[in-house]
């Protein structure tokens, strides 16, 4: 399993609904979680380590050593946003190295199901609420470039042009991760 960088397809696939929590869900999560900590992240989606599913992995620590911090959420969403929008610095595990301010509404209610499919309601504020909806953006293959103001996206235009001519690069080789075709 390997984090997909921009401008990979599978980051603009629409996630799928997942009906069975089985055995391959659960080795997903778990190697999500590990993936996400090698790379120092909060949260990893799915769709960027190549998959069509609806699931979730962040520890708003990033600490592997806190795991009672983390979730793992299937097919989740956002039920309400409120508190207004607050504008902050972000980044992304599928654009290393690339950080700009993103508005994110400053509260959400989240609806999703853990592994043991047992739906969960989740009320989360500040940095944990930017996670939460950034991740299940991924989830509907909006990406945070996607978000970000015209400033912050005329900013990033010189490492958008590097994350695509590396994009492109692999692909000659014949050396780009498997993307749609890794699918549960």
């Amino acid at each position: 399993m390997k984090i997909l960088n921009y401008p990979h397809p599978a980051l603009r696939v629409k996630a799928r609904p997942i009906t069975s929590i089985d055995a391959e869900v659960q080795k997903a999560a778990a190697e999500m979680l590990e993936l996400m900590y090698g790379h120092e992240g909060l949260g990893l989606a799915a769709p960027q380590v190549g998959l069509d599913i609806q699931l979730l992995v962040m520890n708003f620590a990033g600490d592997h050593e806190k795991p009672e911090l983390e979730c793992v959420a299937i097919n989740p969403v956002i039920v309400e946003k409120k508190g207004g929008l607050i504008n902050d610095r972000e980044g992304c595990l599928s654009f290393p190295g690339l950080y700009q301010n993103v508005r994110r509404h400053k509260t959400v209610v989240v609806k999703y199901f853990n592994l043991l499919g047992e739906e969960k309601e989740m009320t989360a504020s500040d940095l944990a609420a930017r996670v939460w909806q950034h991740e299940c953006d991924h989830l509907n293959g909006t990406l945070f470039i996607d978000v970000m103001g015209s400033l912050g996206l005329s900013r990033s235009q010189k490492d958008l042009e590097k994350f695509k001519a590396d994009f492109e690069k692999a692909k000659k080789k014949g050396e780009l991760p498997p993307g749609l075709d890794a699918k549960l």
